[in-house]
């Protein structure tokens, strides 16, 4: 069973998957900038009211996968 969630009159699940990716690709998501941007990437999840569900940091790009409430769909 999916865990919707619910607001007044709606039940929901919306979620994508997101792909960072440096200019050129370059292979810097090492060490402490990993860490900064798992910790960057959740703030600006909650700063949205959004929740990430599943993130991988790789070398040298970042896949996210984020549940996004219906309200901000349409600014996406």
């Amino acid at each position: 069973m999916r865990d919707y969630k619910s607001l007044a009159h709606t039940r929901w699940d919306c979620k994508y998957h997101i792909i960072f990716i440096p200019k050129k690709r370059r292979k810097v998501i090492y060490g402490n900038l990993r860490k900064f941007l798992g910790e960057i990437f959740h703030e600006f999840a909650r700063r949205k009211e959004c929740k990430i569900v599943e993130g991988h940091l790789m070398k040298d790009h970042v896949h996210i996968c984020i549940s996004i409430p219906p309200k901000l769909e349409k600014k996406i």
